[in-house]
């Protein structure tokens, strides 16, 4: 009973660290995914900004993430632009970002990760993030 009560707040630990830092990483593999899929959409000779994003609504939607209150951002030479109309071989950046505190909310047993981060005594809210960079076909 006493080794019981010893290990068990240590296992638990485990399983719960695992379990939350499991989730981020889907969430943070689903972002790539999603940004992937849009810039896949974005390089076709055709895209506009409207095909990326759904493209990435549809990525996100099949990941269950697509009430994560999510945003898409293209650009290029880190510049906002439309996709529509640029000249081929243009290097294009897609981002697809959510707060941590909105997807992470679910599966966060004990909050080892948590949804601010503190850089030179600033807090800012923490982002799951995935970026691609293709070229315009």
């Amino acid at each position: 009973m006493l080794e019981a009560f010893l290990v068990l707040p240590i296992l638990m630990a485990l399983a719960f660290g695992t379990v939350e830092f499991g989730w981020f990483f889907f969430v943070k593999h689903s972002m790539q995914g999603a940004a992937r899929e849009g810039a896949r959409a974005a390089i076709l000779p055709d895209a506009d900004n409207t095909k990326v994003a759904a493209a990435v609504a549809t990525s996100l939607k099949a990941a269950g993430l697509d009430n994560s209150g999510y945003s898409v951002g293209v650009t290029v030479n880190n510049s906002p632009v439309s996709v529509s109309g640029l000249p081929a071989g243009t290097q294009i950046t897609v981002t697809v970002q959510c707060l941590w505190s909105q997807v992470g909310t679910g599966l966060r047993p004990m909050g080892l990760i948590s949804t601010t981060k503190t850089v030179n005594n600033v807090s800012t809210p923490r982002y799951v993030t995935g970026t691609t960079v293709m070229r315009k076909e």
